[in-house]
């Protein structure tokens, strides 16, 4: 029963982080679950590439 309640918590919180939408520009883009996977960080490859070139 407790395997149950953990799994469905589990499952709430992965689809929260994941619903690939970038913390930058607010668009919705497959890159972004791949850079979190890497990076940590909620972005696309769009910003990902500029805050590479334009670290500020």
């Amino acid at each position: 029963m407790t395997e149950d309640d953990n799994t469905k918590h589990q499952d709430n919180t992965n689809t929260e982080e994941l619903n690939d939408i970038c913390d930058e520009c607010k668009k919705t883009d497959e890159s972004v679950t791949q850079n979190l996977i890497l990076t940590g960080f909620k972005i696309c490859k769009s910003c990902r590439v500029s805050k590479t070139i334009f670290p500020i």
